[in-house]
């Protein structure tokens, strides 16, 4: 019973291995011009679903709030799209020496692009991921990657706006109109982006394992694992030293806000904006797979630690309380 109530939280990193596994069984159903038309079918009508189903979803409402902690907003927006990129960048420049799959270094330079997750359990990573990352993060991808894209820069450009910023706006509409509905029905947006990600990864996957000219040697998948877990915990002991010092200004709620988001890289946009990118690139799914990996690192060592810095964030609040002087 046990078992069956935990596949069923975690039915989505199941997801992702099945979507593998059916693409490496069947590559011909999700290839270019096959059944499905992913050039069609993924390339926009998939990538523009989600962005709808996020305008939707996004209560602008409460932006306004979260807004006011700007200096909360600059140092997760500075390091997520400027510190985080540029360091994995150096960090490449010594393990391009090492025998490790460029395409794989090719990807973790594309993770450290990402923005934060726009579902993210503070209303602060929407207003920090949302809108700039739809810009800032393809510019760090042609920025760090430019000489690997095939594709024109006002071509991304174009097709960014077409299912990325139209759908969004879109669904903003809408939402105005049935908010009332949405707030009392509460669909599972979620799981919609969810299982249309899905689509997604098999498809990418499909072309990958129709080309006999890509290879994957484990020795490569293993160390680039090893390497996101240990970005992932240096990333995030930084980001607490760095808002616990003495003239930070951060409070301790917002030191945990911090260490999460500017850690987190989101999965929902990340592989649509690769897929637009990259499109056609034939290491498209090898470039996608450290981010593929990312994603669950993140939800797992966020599951270990939650308990560990809740009761941190408890204990120094608790601390503040009695450390202000009564009148």
């Amino acid at each position: 019973m046990r078992l069956l109530e935990r596949m069923r939280k975690e039915w989505f990193m199941i997801g992702i291995v099945l979507a593998i596994a059916g693409a490496k069984l069947k590559p011909s159903v999700g290839v270019n011009g096959g059944p499905l038309k992913p050039e069609i079918t993924v390339s926009y009508i998939a990538v523009a679903t989600i962005f709808f189903n996020s305008g939707l979803s996004l209560k602008t409402e409460e932006l306004t709030s979260a807004l006011v902690h700007i200096r909360l907003h600059l140092f997760i927006q500075i390091f997520t799209l400027a510190f985080f990129p540029a360091t994995i960048w150096l960090f490449l420049q010594l393990l391009s020496i090492t025998p490790i799959n460029e395409w794989l270094l090719k990807g973790l330079q594309t993770v450290g692009c990402m923005p934060p997750p726009v579902s993210s359990a503070v209303i602060l990573t929407k207003a920090v991921g949302g809108n700039e990352g739809i810009v800032i993060t393809p510019l760090l991808l042609l920025l760090f990657l430019g000489s690997s894209s095939s594709v024109p820069f006002t071509s991304i450009f174009s097709q960014l706006f077409m299912t990325v910023v139209v759908p969004l706006i879109i669904g903003q509409i809408v939402r105005r109109y049935i908010k009332d509905w949405l707030e009392r029905t509460k669909p599972p947006f979620g799981a919609v982006s969810s299982c249309v990600l899905l689509m997604i990864i098999y498809t990418t996957f499909c072309d990958t394992f129709s080309n006999p000219n890509i290879d994957l040697d484990k020795f490569s998948l293993v160390l680039v694992l090893f390497i996101i877990f240990s970005i992932q915990l240096s990333f995030m002991f930084l980001t607490f030293i760095s808002s616990t010092r003495n003239n930070s200004g951060f409070t301790p709620a917002d030191t945990v806000a911090i260490i999460f988001c500017s850690t987190h890289k989101s999965l929902t946009l990340g592989i649509p904006m690769l897929k637009i990118v990259f499109a056609g690139h034939e290491h498209l799914s090898l470039i996608s797979v450290p981010l593929l990996i990312y994603h669950p690192v993140q939800i797992l060592l966020g599951s270990v630690l939650v308990p560990t810095i809740k009761s941190w964030m408890v204990s120094r609040q608790k601390g503040v309380k009695l450390t202000r002087p009564t009148v």
